[in-house]
């Protein structure tokens, strides 16, 4: 089958189609024929060995599936072939290949009403969002300033955030300030021309997508018993009000996520659909920074 895979680390141009051994589901595992998958920023991290998530390489790259199984292992009462599912892998292969193994918990039914793009671009982004709400008790009419509003997990959080019926304030691009208030955003920072810090105070919340240096600055907006949370490494240092998150695999969570996006009360933004021939420059486009909500991937063509 063919995969994406690397030997080295380094820039997008380590990456290489390659044909590689078609991998067997373990009991508790399922096989599935990929469809879509997607680019998230901890692809191009590790890809680069800023974050040696994989260890050494070769290695093959990518977190998100959507796609049919062909094949379950020992164990699996959930899911039979012929099933569409989408998903987190988390084990011993990557999604960027036509032939991905997952954990069937990690996995979660396909709804008809849910498209393959739009369910692979949905498994780490929308359950990081979803996990940090829910990890920063977020409730009816708090206040809550999301940083990268527009990014992949940001323009999912903005509109959860708002189906819990809080306040939402936003920093992005001005290019993006139209398309976050589309999404529920009451207020929209443009982090290239303002400081946040100077128009923002005493939010009940901050999800930080961000990290660095927003992390100290973002504690100065925040009340005293605010909670702060950041999906990236950031300088909050120990204050009591920080928490950190990461997208883990959940079907419950994947249900629910589907669940709202086929009653059309999420919208999954896809900025580009891209083959995985052109998977150097899909990761080019992340790192930019400059992508609005995610990337999809489709097998070679």
């Amino acid at each position: 089958m063919k995969s994406v895979s690397q030997d080295a680390f380094g820039g997008p141009e380590v990456l290489r189609t390659m044909e590689t051994p078609r991998p067997v589901p373990l009991a508790g595992e399922v096989l599935i024929r990929m469809a879509a998958t997607s680019v998230n920023p901890v692809d191009t991290k590790i890809r680069s060995g800023a974050v040696r998530h994989l260890g050494e390489p070769p290695f093959t790259l990518g977190f998100d599936v959507a796609g049919t199984i062909v094949e379950v292992g020992a164990e699996v009462v959930a899911f039979e072939p012929g099933d569409a599912v989408f998903g987190m892998v988390a084990g011993r292969t990557g999604t960027y290949s036509e032939y991905v193994v997952a954990r069937a918990d990690s996995v979660a039914p396909r709804p008809r009403r849910v498209s393959e793009l739009q369910a692979a671009a949905l498994p780490t982004a929308g359950s990081t969002a979803w996990q940090a709400l829910r990890l920063a008790g977020l409730s009816d009419g708090e206040r809550i300033l999301i940083h990268a509003g527009a990014g992949g997990v940001g323009h999912l959080a903005v509109q959860l955030a708002t189906l819990r019926g809080a306040r939402v304030l936003a920093t992005a691009r001005a290019a993006n300030h139209d398309f976050l208030r589309e999404l529920g955003a009451e207020e929209v920072i443009d982090y290239q021309s303002v400081d946040f810090e100077k128009i923002v105070t005493d939010v009940d919340v901050v999800l930080d997508l961000v990290g660095g240096s927003y992390g100290s600055r973002s504690l100065r907006v925040l009340r005293p018993d605010g909670r702060y949370v950041t999906a990236q490494g950031s300088d909050a240092g120990d204050d009591p009000r920080c928490r950190r998150v990461t997208g883990r695999p959940s079907t419950d969570d994947l249900c629910a996520l589907a669940d709202l996006v086929g009653e059309g009360l999420l919208r999954v933004h896809i900025d580009r659909v891209m083959s995985l021939t052109e998977i150097a420059e899909a990761h080019r486009l992340s790192e930019s920074g400059r992508t609005r909500g995610k990337l999809v991937l489709v097998p070679w063509r």
